[in-house]
């Protein structure tokens, strides 16, 4: 049985994969990336979650006609499939840019998110992260990224060349990202705050600043972890977001 949808929001139309039943828990995937970034760890968040698994517009399934892209524009796009499927509250983790949309969500619609947990994710983008953004070619890649990008866009070399040119507008882009303390400080959501101490994009202490700034939050700083350090098999991420999302906090 197929667990892929396809909808229509507003210009695009929106790739989405349901695993499981109960709480709603949405996975954003990173930048670049799309649902199939998740699936390492799907098995056992479904035991406990209805999950919806989302590719952002350009990403993976879904199309993006604008050839466009910001974090601002992707919580729309999230929040117009929620209503689409019904779904007021939920909880919902996010990899780096999926992060960085939860934040645009948890920022304008607070009461709709429950619990939250960002990987590898910004308030802001600092220098070093510009600099690697304006620089970026599919050439320059790192191995790993260049596979990830082949494997997620499923149409093929101009996909990916949109996509990077998307990337590549980061680094001249100061509104899209743009959180201070006050409006972090505005978020209600049970929040996991989980960063390597190498991020080589967003440097720890941007991390231990998100987390002065919302009030009901968690930080788990990952020892010689760099962006996005989940995959690492010595890294018991599905276990502790799963303790952290699932039990209520005990003041």
């Amino acid at each position: 049985m197929s667990r892929g949808h396809y909808v229509q929001i507003d210009d695009f139309e929106m790739y989405y994969e349901e695993y499981g039943k109960g709480f709603p828990l949405i996975l954003l995937h990173g930048f670049g990336g799309c649902t199939q970034n998740w699936h390492p760890f799907t098995n056992e968040l479904s035991k406990y979650y209805r999950l919806i698994v989302i590719d952002f517009r350009g990403h993976g399934h879904s199309t993006n006609p604008q050839e466009k892209f910001t974090h601002r524009k992707a919580a729309n796009d999230v929040f117009l499939l929620l209503e689409k499927l019904k779904i007021q509250q939920f909880s919902a983790m996010g990899m780096s840019s999926g992060g960085m949309t939860l934040l645009h969500m948890a920022t304008s619609q607070s009461s709709r998110i429950i619990s939250m947990v960002l990987i590898s994710s910004t308030s802001h983008f600092p220098e070093q992260a510009r600099i690697i953004m304006g620089r970026a070619s599919f050439k320059t890649m790192p191995q790993e990224v260049k596979e990830m990008y082949k494997e997620c866009a499923k149409r093929g070399e101009k996909q990916i060349l949109q996509l990077i040119a998307q990337f590549n507008a980061f680094s001249e882009n100061y509104d899209d990202m743009n959180f201070d303390n006050e409006s972090l400080s505005a978020i209600t959501a049970r929040t996991l705050i989980i960063h390597g101490d190498r991020d080589n994009f967003f440097p720890v202490e941007i991390a231990e600043n998100i987390h002065h700034s919302i009030p009901n939050s968690k930080l788990w700083i990952i020892h010689n972890g760099e962006h996005v350090p989940v995959y690492d098999p010595n890294v018991p991420f599905t276990s502790t977001a799963l303790r952290f999302l699932v039990e209520p906090q005990k003041e």
